[in-house]
């Protein structure tokens, strides 16, 4: 089953808890805070693969979670918590749904982009020793892994691409032209799905894909419309077929330039990619008819080839034709792509803010923060309070009307303001 689409959930491991331990031994009577640190959480890392072909495997499983990081135990350093690797098709474009952004094109074999990161393992007491605080009893918690909600598009890689109206051809003619053996019938619509195919001319190869057959309204989405028009944006050159004795007797110039309206009022930019037409079927051709239907389509100043799907008349010279294209600068349309990495994001931000009962912190760093302390350790807390007050965030709450008692919200957690750390 083909499918080009998909909404899936992405969560990293969080971080395992750091640990309060002090070094006890023999002959060392003042051994000193020595609590490791917790585990790191596992990335969840998302890969290209040519082996892909479609998004289907996000049907059946839409929720992704790497694992998290082991506490610490003692002196004893956590253990990491495994990554996971996801394969995607090369040709995956991946968009943040809550932010609407685009984060990544996976268009090569191979390309890695790390979706959630692991959140970082907690602190042992031991990193809060100073000069002041020698016997510090409380460790850091671990770091709350990422959770990120994306849609996943398929946008099929090929050079060159196969257009027209359903029934025109173009699965005969891939399957001509390459080893590719899509479906083929006698009626409109036996490709409902992309068909891809490699094509051999001379010492040249080139992906070609037949993209299902467009109607009117396409651009607006009717039919098939935008769930194939996006693969169309991948490829260099397009061969736009066209039935030349269509079964209905419709006249195959309007056929044509019912097509070309259709790609011109959904990309501006498809539209001007090098185009060449083909005009199918002659092998079905009534005697003295071909050559007006040719002259009509030469009036259109278009690189035109006469061609039969099913003798093989004229398709060399269509073949060869493409391939230069493809060479030359003409066909070099390539779509620029996103380095793999993680997204930045605005870790340093904060803001306080007055709402109904009482104040509100917001920002990643303050978050993360928060859930990183133990708060049922109260020189834990007091600690936050003073990393709090060095930020400016207490001064922040004074400034806005924040007095003695008031609630301070930060996620699901509830403080009282205080000036006493």
């Amino acid at each position: 089953m083909f499918l080009d689409e998909a909404f899936v959930e992405f969560k990293s491991g969080t971080g395992g808890s750091g640990a309060v331990s002090f070094h006890r031994e023999k002959f060392v009577p003042r051994g000193g805070p020595n609590g490791a640190d917790g585990g790191r959480g596992g990335d969840v890392i998302l890969i290209a693969d040519r082996g892909k072909r479609t998004l289907y495997d996000f049907k059946l499983k839409s929720k992704f979670e790497a694992q998290d990081g082991v506490h610490a135990l003692g002196n004893k350093k956590g253990k990491d918590g495994k990554p996971i690797e996801i394969k995607v098709p090369v040709g995956t474009v991946i968009t943040d749904v809550d932010l609407g952004e685009t984060l990544v094109d996976l268009s090569v074999h191979g390309m890695k982009y790390r979706i959630a990161k692991g959140g970082r393992g907690g602190h042992g007491n031991q990193h809060y020793v100073n000069s002041v605080r020698q016997v510090p009893n409380w460790a850091e918690k671990g770091e709350p892994g990422e959770h990120v909600r994306v849609k996943l598009e398929l946008k099929l890689l090929a050079d060159v691409g196969l257009i027209g109206l359903p029934n025109a051809g173009k699965s005969t003619l891939l399957s001509r032209i390459s080893a590719a053996r899509p479906k083929i019938a006698d009626y409109p619509f036996t490709t409902i799905v992309p068909n891809l195919g490699v094509v051999s001319v001379g010492d040249t190869t080139f992906v070609v894909a037949d993209m299902p057959g467009l109607i009117e309204g396409a651009s607006e989405g009717h039919g098939l419309g935008h769930q194939f028009l996006k693969h169309i944006e991948r490829t260099r050159v397009l061969i736009h077929v066209v039935d030349a004795f269509p079964i209905d007797e419709s006249d195959p110039i309007a056929n044509f330039e019912l097509i070309e309206r259709e790609l011109a009022e959904f990309s501006p930019e498809i539209a001007d990619r090098p185009r060449l037409i083909a005009l199918n079927k002659i092998d079905l051709a009534p005697l003295g008819e071909f050559g007006p239907l040719r002259q009509r389509f030469e009036s259109l100043g278009l690189p035109l080839y006469s061609i039969s799907g099913v003798t093989g008349e004229g398709i060399p010279a269509l073949l060869h034709e493409a391939a230069r294209l493809l060479e030359s600068d003409e066909g070099d349309t390539t779509v620029p792509v996103l380095l793999p990495g993680m997204k930045v994001k605005d870790d340093e931000g904060w803001e306080a803010v007055e709402v109904e009962d009482g104040f509100e912190l917001r920002g990643r760093r303050i978050r993360r923060m928060v859930a990183m302390t133990d708060l049922n350790s109260r020189d834990s807390v007091r600690y936050l309070h003073r990393r709090l007050e060095r930020m400016g965030v207490l001064d922040k709450l004074r400034e806005i009307g924040a007095e003695e008692g008031d609630s301070v919200f930060v996620d699901q957690h509830v403080f009282e303001f205080t000036d006493r750390a």
